[in-house]
């Protein structure tokens, strides 16, 4: 079935979903030669914010997807199948992430079964974590009841998960918070390679080199919280993928071979974490 769908359609509806505050502008200097202090949580507060203020709001991106087309593929996304499989709290996290991500993107395809199957997904992670209160009884009846709307359906998704954050950081967990965060935006960078790969479209191609800004304020945001050990090989891929960003830079072809080196890291850092 063809669908509709933007460009940006799976970076910019993935990273609807977290409020974060204001703080100081800095974001550079994590990237640094030699850079030893670390950045205060208002500090990735903002830099967040950078990310989401940058984005279109929802109503430009429904607009701009009745403008495009594009056959839905559910290979793109992660398995609900593999939701059982995740046991410790750190792939619960990245995985409600990943799965948040799914959620919105299934739903502006208007495929409301797999929607509602990713929804259950999300709603196991998101009990396993404490957090069960931002997707109870109530928010299905209210996406049932909203499923023929996609713009009312991704506000409440984008609610709910408002409500996670500030669960979260109301009960100092700050670092759960920036995982799923992370989750997000790595699965829909992951997303629109696969889009930007299998098309070879060039408006969707520089799309993604555009997103090395969102990168950076993403890297400044889960160096500001104290993540686990286990966790931490979040910050080394992403710089990683920064750098890879940044050697990409003088392109001048938007291509798939401009692409594959990106695509290539972003696809082993979400295959490490949606495989249990």
């Amino acid at each position: 079935m063809l669908r509709k769908i933007n460009n940006l359609l799976a970076l910019a509806l993935l990273l609807l979903f977290i409020s974060c505050g204001g703080g100081s502008e800095k974001t550079e200097e994590i990237l640094s030669e030699g850079e030893t202090s670390k950045p205060t949580l208002e500090e990735s507060k903002f830099n967040a914010q950078n990310v989401f203020n940058s984005l279109p709001d929802r109503q430009v991106i429904l607009k701009l997807i009745d403008d495009n087309r594009l056959e839905y593929n559910p290979d793109f996304l992660n398995d609900p199948n593999s939701v059982k499989k995740y046991s410790t709290e750190l792939q619960k996290a990245f995985n409600l992430g990943i799965y948040g991500s799914d959620l919105s993107i299934s739903s502006s395809f208007d495929q409301t079964q797999e929607s509602m199957i990713f929804l259950k997904c999300v709603n196991m992670l998101a009990g396993n974590l404490g957090v069960s209160s931002a997707f109870d009884q109530r928010l299905f009846e209210r996406v049932e009841n909203n499923k023929t709307n996609k713009d009312s359906v991704l506000q409440i998704v984008t609610d709910a998960f408002r409500k996670v954050d500030e669960i979260l950081k109301y009960n100092n967990r700050p670092a759960t918070s920036a995982v799923i965060l992370s989750g997000c935006w790595i699965e829909g960078l992951y997303v629109s390679c696969r889009m930007g790969e299998s098309l070879e479209n060039e408006n969707i191609i520089k799309a993604i080199f555009e997103q090395k800004e969102s990168l950076k304020n993403l890297i400044v945001m889960v160096e500001a919280v104290q993540l686990e050990e286990g966790a931490r090989f979040i910050i080394a891929d992403l710089k990683d993928l920064y750098n890879t960003f940044e050697q990409s830079k003088v392109i001048k072809k938007y291509d798939k071979v401009s692409l594959s080196g990106i695509a290539q890291k972003i696809t082993a850092l979400r295959n490490k974490i949606t495989t249990a």
